[in-house]
C-alpha cells in the first residue's frame, strides 16, 4: 500500500472518530424572546460556535429568566448566555457554572442629572425622584441602587424610585419629572442621549459612576460532562475572532458587544452582584426580582 493511501485512510479514520464524539446541545439566551429573534440576532454566533467546537447547537427559546433556569434544572437546555444578575440567581437555583465571559467595554452604571441642577453628589438626591431601568437589570437597577447606597443613600427608602425604560427616563429627566436617572451609561449615551437632537449632550452631568461590571457569560449546565465544557471553552478562545464577529456583526441589541473580547471568568468576580442583591433586599439571590 502506498504511503499516500495510508495517510488518507488515517485521516478518514481520525475524522470519523471526531464526528463520533460530536454532540447536539440546546442553547438559550435569557434576554431574547422567540425563535425568530434568536435566529436573527444570534444565528451567526451559533454558526461560528459550531464551526469552532465541532458540535451542533439548537436554539431553545425561553420566555423569561426563570424559564431558562427551570430548563437548565430539568436538563432540557445545556448552555445559556446571560448577564451578571441572571448568572448569580441561575447558579444558585441550578448549580450551572460559568464557562466563558463575553467582556463588554465600558460596561458600568452611572447616576445622571441635568447639568443645570443643584445636585452634585448622590447624597443630594435623598428624598428625590430617581428613575431606574427594568427591575432586576444588572446595570440599570442593581448597580445604580448599589451606587446610591455606597454614597449613603438608601435606595429602598431614601429616594422615590420609578422603574421605566432608558428612553422614557431620559425624557422624564429633561422635563424635570425626576431629578436623576440610574442607567447603563454606554447604552444610554449611544442609544438615547446621542440620538436626541433636541438636547445637547452637555445638558446632562454624571455625579457618580460604578466600576466596570462583571461580564456577560456563557453558562454550562451541571449535567454536561466537564470535559465537554472545557473543550468548548478552549475552542471558543482559540476561535474567538470568528465568534466575536458572529455576535457583533448583526448590530441591533448586540451593538452593546462592540469592542468585546472572550475571556476567562471566575465565580468570585460576581461577588459584587451578590452584594447588590443584598442591598435591594434580596440577600438570598435565589429568585429573579420582578418575576
Amino acid at each position: 500500500m502506498r504511503i499516500s493511501t495510508i495517510l488518507t485512510a488515517a485521516a478518514l479514520a481520525l475524522a470519523t472518530t471526531g464526528l463520533a464524539h460530536a454532540e447536539n446541545f440546546k442553547l438559550a439566551i435569557t434576554d431574547v424572546e422567540g425563535l425568530e429573534r434568536l435566529q436573527t440576532e444570534w444565528g451567526p454566533f451559533k454558526a461560528a460556535l459550531e464551526q469552532a467546537s465541532g458540535h451542533t447547537f439548537e436554539f431553545f427559546p425561553v420566555s423569561n429568566r426563570t424559564a431558562a433556569a427551570e430548563a437548565l434544572r430539568a436538563k432540557r437546555v445545556d448552555f445559556v448566555i446571560t448577564g451578571p444578575a441572571e448568572y448569580v440567581v441561575i447558579n444558585k437555583m441550578t448549580d450551572a457554572k460559568s464557562l466563558i465571559g463575553l467582556s463588554r467595554p465600558d460596561y458600568f452604571c452611572a447616576i445622571v442629572v441635568k447639568a443645570d441642577s443643584p445636585y452634585v453628589k448622590p447624597a443630594d438626591l435623598a428624598g428625590k425622584k430617581v428613575a431606574l431601568d427594568d427591575i432586576g437589570s444588572t446595570s440599570g437597577h442593581l448597580c445604580p441602587s448599589q451606587l446610591l447606597a455606597d454614597y449613603g443613600v438608601d435606595p429602598k427608602n431614601g429616594i422615590e424610585v420609578t422603574h421605566t425604560s432608558r428612553a422614557v427616563a431620559h425624557e422624564a429627566l429633561k422635563r424635570g419629572d425626576v431629578e436623576a436617572i440610574g442607567v447603563n451609561y454606554t447604552s444610554w449615551t449611544r442609544g438615547v442621549r446621542d440620538k436626541d437632537e433636541s438636547t445637547p449632550p452637555g445638558a446632562f452631568r454624571v455625579i457618580a459612576r460604578s466600576g466596570d461590571l462583571p461580564n456577560d457569560l456563557l453558562m454550562v449546565g451541571a449535567h454536561v460532562e466537564p470535559a465537554v465544557g472545557e473543550s468548548i471553552r478552549t475552542k471558543m478562545v482559540e476561535g474567538k475572532a470568528a465568534i466575536i464577529e458572529g455576535i457583533v456583526s448583526v448590530g441591533g441589541e448586540n451593538e452593546k458587544f462592540t469592542g468585546m473580547d472572550i475571556v476567562e471568568v471566575d465565580d468570585e468576580a460576581y461577588a459584587p452582584v451578590r452584594a447588590m442583591y443584598t442591598t435591594i433586599g434580596y440577600p438570598q439571590f435565589s429568585e429573579f426580582v420582578g418575576e
